[in-house]
């Protein structure tokens, strides 16, 4: 799940990008209005944690600006003002949650794993495809009984194609879905290659009865194998 925080107190983003991303989250981050309304315009988020203050702007418009373009990421303020005005005009113009500062780590993505329940009616802990078992909790991978180590950016991608189970992927979403935005600025997808190369071979060695298939000038395809 992929999380947009737009905080302009550095120390503070940092906290919160290095708890979340602990929790398996991939995170992007924005300082500025500037720098999180071209971030929105350009990419999707699972959900974006949008500080009200901000050097160059109020929260406010940028909230507004979602809505205007129709976005379907989820909405936490999180803010110094703990006025009751603001909230309500921030849950009058679309937002899922409110917190205010000071807040510990534990509530924020309590929080988080909230308003993801609203937007989907429930939060998976565990998903399934042919013997492959993933427990989304403690990212922990079981094939045919056994637990299969994987790398983090396996996992990801694995949980990734699971999702997506025999559609036709695109490597550029992929990458983007699974290492954040910056990887536009790339050269070539060699590493995407690399990591799919890696646990194509772990879950062939492991029995797994999926495939993730090359479709050739497009990307890949996630298939259980038929008996």
């Amino acid at each position: 799940m992929k999380l947009l925080i737009i905080e302009d107190d550095a120390s503070l983003q940092e906290i919160m990008q290095r708890a979340l991303t602990s929790e398996g989250y991939i995170i992007e981050t924005a300082s500025s209005a500037f720098e999180a309304e071209d971030k929105i315009a350009g990419y999707s988020y699972d959900c974006i944690l949008l500080d009200i203050m901000l050097p160059d702007g109020n929260g406010l418009n940028i909230l507004r600006h979602i809505k205007e373009l129709k976005k379907e990421d989820r909405i936490i303020i999180i803010s110094a003002k703990d006025s009751i005005d603001d909230k309500i005009n921030g849950l009058d113009l679309g937002a899922d949650d409110y917190i205010a500062k000071p807040f510990y780590m534990a509530e924020l993505s309590a929080r988080i794993k909230s308003v993801m329940r609203r937007g989907s009616g429930s939060v998976q802990n565990s998903m399934s495809a042919g013997n492959i078992m993933l427990d989304l909790q403690s990212r922990r991978v079981n094939i045919n009984g056994k637990d299969v180590p994987l790398l983090k950016k396996e996992f990801d991608i694995l949980l990734y194609f699971m999702q997506r189970p025999e559609h036709i992927v695109d490597k550029a979403v992929l990458a983007e879905a699974v290492w954040g935005d910056h990887i536009d600025m790339v050269d070539n997808f060699q590493f995407v290659y690399a990591q799919i190369k890696n646990l194509r071979k772990k879950l062939a060695e492991a029995g797994a009865n999926i495939n993730i298939k090359a479709v050739y000038g497009f990307g890949y395809k996630f298939t259980e194998t038929e008996e």
